[in-house]
Parts: C-alpha cells; sequence; structure tokens
C-alpha cells in the first residue's frame, strides 16, 4: 500500500479513509484482495479506531466487504455498480457543465486550459498515475466553478467503482480522446453553449464503455 503525506490537522479517520480509497482506486489494493484492520493501521500509524471507521464508511458503498473475525475484502468489479456511479456522475456533471457556461470567469477557464495541457504532457509520456490525478483535479474545478464543491465531495465515495475502470482503461488503453474530451469542455464553456458542454460530457462519460473489452482482456482477474 502507498502511504500519502497526512494533511495538516487532518484527524485519523480522515488520514485512513482517504488513504485506503486512494489505494483502491490506483489498485495498490486490488479487486479481490483481502486487508486487515491490524495491518493498515501499522501501516499508517494509526490505533485500529480511524482504521476500522474508514472501512465501515466505504462498506457503505460496497467497495469493502467487511466480515467479522476475518478478514475485509476489495470486491471484485461489478459493471451494475460502476454503471450507477457512471449514471450518478452523468446526472450531477451535466448540470454542472451548463452552469459553468453561465458562471465561469476567464480566471476559470485559463485554470482549466492550464489543466489540459498538463494532460496533454502527461499523456505523451504515458505517465497513468498523474493523468488519473490531473482527470480529478479538472472534474472538481467543473464543480468549483458552479460553487457546488460540497457535492463534489460527497459524491467520491461511491465514484470510487467508477474510478477503478478509469485507472484501469488509463492503464491499458492510450486514450487520446479523453484528454481531447476535455479541451472540447472547456471550449463549449468559454463559449457559453452549455447544450454543447452537456453533449460532450455524455460522451466523455460513457467512454468506459468503448474500452470494457480491452479492459477485461488485461484484468480478467478483477472482475465478477
Amino acid at each position: 500500500m502507498k502511504l500519502l503525506e497526512r494533511l495538516p490537522r487532518e484527524s485519523g479517520g480522515d488520514y485512513a479513509l482517504r488513504t485506503i480509497k486512494a489505494n483502491i482506486i490506483s489498485l495498490e489494493l486490488p479487486p479481490g484482495s483481502q486487508i486487515s484492520e491490524n495491518e493498515l493501521a501499522a501501516e499508517m500509524g494509526l490505533s485500529r479506531t480511524p482504521v476500522r471507521e474508514a472501512l465501515i464508511e466505504l462498506s457503505k458503498v460496497r467497495i469493502v466487504d467487511i466480515q467479522p473475525q476475518k478478514k475485509s475484502t476489495i470486491p471484485l468489479i461489478d459493471y451494475d455498480m460502476v454503471e450507477e456511479s457512471r449514471f450518478m456522475r452523468n446526472l450531477l456533471e451535466c448540470a454542472v457543465v451548463e452552469l459553468d457556461c453561465g458562471m465561469a470567469a476567464p480566471a476559470d477557464l485559463e485554470r482549466l486550459s492550464e489543466n489540459v495541457r498538463l494532460q496533454n504532457l502527461y499523456l505523451d509520456n504515458f505517465y497513468s498515475s498523474q493523468l488519473m490525478s490531473l482527470d480529478n483535479q479538472f472534474h472538481g474545478m467543473l464543480f468549483d466553478i458552479a460553487k457546488k464543491s460540497q457535492i463534489y465531495a460527497l459524491i467520491q465515495n461511491i465514484s470510487i467503482h467508477f474510478d477503478r475502470v478509469r485507472t484501469m482503461a488509463l492503464s491499458t488503453v492510450k486514450n487520446f480522446k479523453i484528454v481531447q474530451d476535455h479541451v472540447d469542455i472547456v471550449d463549449a464553456i468559454g463559449r457559453k453553449d452549455p447544450g454543447a458542454a452537456r453533449e460532450l460530457m455524455q460522451k466523455h462519460l460513457n467512454r468506459y464503455k468503448i474500452d470494457a473489452a480491452h479492459i477485461r482482456a488485461a484484468y480478467p482477474q478483477y472482475f465478477k
């Protein structure tokens, strides 16, 4: 497991949750693997209580399967859960980009454009972990611009189902279209065209379906 740097004034529970989530999404804790409260706590330098609380929180969205008196399990990928996560994001993010068309200031557009320029840089060199981080930042910015940052924070747990597949897609399919989608979304927001922004976001969030065969072929052991 890769340890994250603990943030100033971050509680043990928040740190445990953030770290475990990041490792599930990055596949450092892969689908089907077993995890132990004691081992996780020791690795993170925490007591068992915050780790247990983090695992309970993740179990609520079915990304951790807790077995009393046994090790917990990271479930195999269930495409029904992936689709449910995508459905939620599609509803929210399409609405958000429509709002952005009326709310984005020039400085906001520059921040989005700078993020996309970095995505292209990492895409050319195929650094999938950096691409994933920038991708998340991009979508977070869209919510920030629309003044809906708390909604973005609230959907992060259930988004893990979708995010695991996104990680696999970036690792198996060097998809220039994903970054081009971001370029086009920024352009639509800059033109204040909510219809185009919505259509582009819908297409963007459905790309994982196109890559499904490649992903399953590369990681057959990770799926139900």
